[in-house]
Parts: structure tokens; C-alpha cells; sequence
């Protein structure tokens, strides 16, 4: 379980393949500092379990399902990754409940600048919209934000400079893709009306 607060931005420094998929090395001093192998782990957004702890960095085996599910497969070495390690029980939840389960890799279809900050539209697939509500919470990359905007097939959040200074939302440009990992409430609610009929 984790918020969306990002913790530390890693560096991608190699991505090899496996029988199963890839296996994808990242430099990150902070996040491998108290890591262990078994340990969990989200790299941008997705839930993952480090395989292979070598100071600086620590390695995640990716399945061929992750990899075409997510961004995970369209990075390459030298790439940003947002890290956060699981929320830890009695201690703040200064995001939102994220499970690291992403739903969809959404596309970046505008960029607006307002001042500092930026107003980004992400594209999903039809019906994920379902799931966001204005002022209700997303995961972007990992990153908890709150949605400024809902249509059909779109949503919209706005960055402000601490999350663009903190996170690689700052390098996002229109035409690449984001992970997004919808409110897990707003499932279970879905679920059991479903259920109450």
C-alpha cells in the first residue's frame, strides 16, 4: 500500500531481458538505503518487488503483462522514474490509499502552463472515467493528484511547482504515456451496488 508521495527520483542504469520479461536496474541511493530483497517498491506507480539489492541501486524483475500494461516497457537506460516505498502503518497519509495497481496507461493529449504550475490532460481508455470525480484523487506516475477535470475518455489534474520540481511529471510532454491507477474506493463502491441489486 502506498499514498503517491514520491520519495526519491531514480535513474534508470540497465534493463536486461528475462525469460519472463525484463529485468530493470535503477540508481536510487535514498530508496536502496534500507531496502531488502523481497521488499516492495513503486516505480512509477507499479507495485514492485526488488529482486537484486546493489548500493546504489536495486533491481525489479518487470512480467511481458507489466510490460505492456504500463510505460514500464518504453523507458530506457538514463530514464527518471518516480520511487515511493510502501506506507508504513501509524504513519501519515499525506496522499491518497494507492494500491501500485495501474489500470491504464494514459496518454498526455495537452500541457497548459499557468504560471508555475501546469494544467495536463491525460486521455484513458472509455469508462475509466467512471472511477474520477472532480477534486477526487488519481495516481499519475505514482504521484498522488487531485483531478481537476473529468469528460469521456479524459481527465485533468494540475501540477503545481513542488510536485514538477519533485517528480518526472516535470519532463512529461504531449504524446507520452503515464501510468494511472484510479481511486480504489470508487471500485469497491461500483462493486458492491452491483452487489446490493
Amino acid at each position: 500500500m502506498f499514498t503517491g508521495i514520491v520519495t526519491e527520483v531514480g535513474r534508470v542504469v540497465g534493463y536486461e531481458p528475462t525469460d519472463r520479461g525484463r529485468r530493470l536496474k535503477v540508481e536510487a541511493p535514498q530508496t536502496t538505503a534500507d531496502l531488502k530483497v523481497g521488499d516492495s517498491v513503486a516505480v512509477n506507480g507499479i507495485c514492485m518487488t526488488a529482486v537484486v539489492i546493489d548500493p546504489p541501486g536495486f533491481g525489479v524483475e518487470a512480467m511481458a503483462e507489466t510490460l505492456a500494461r504500463t510505460n514500464l516497457g518504453g523507458l530506457d537506460e538514463g530514464s527518471s522514474v518516480n520511487l515511493e516505498r510502501p506506507m508504513q502503518m501509524g504513519g501519515r497519509l499525506d496522499g491518497h490509499i494507492v494500491q501500485g495497481h495501474i489500470d491504464a496507461a494514459g496518454m498526455i493529449v495537452a500541457i497548459e502552463p499557468e504560471g508555475r504550475s501546469k494544467r495536463v490532460t491525460i486521455s484513458i481508455p472509455d469508462g475509466l472515467e467512471r472511477y474520477l470525480v472532480y477534486k477526487g484523487s488519481v495516481a499519475v506516475d505514482g504521484v498522488a493528484l487531485t483531478v481537476t477535470g473529468v469528460e469521456t475518455g479524459r481527465f485533468e489534474v494540475a501540477l503545481i511547482p513542488h510536485t514538477l520540481e519533485a517528480t518526472t511529471l516535470r519532463d512529461l510532454e504531449v504524446g507520452d504515456t503515464a501510468n494511472v491507477e484510479v481511486d480504489i474506493l470508487a471500485k469497491y463502491v461500483e462493486r458492491l451496488l452491483v452487489f446490493s441489486k
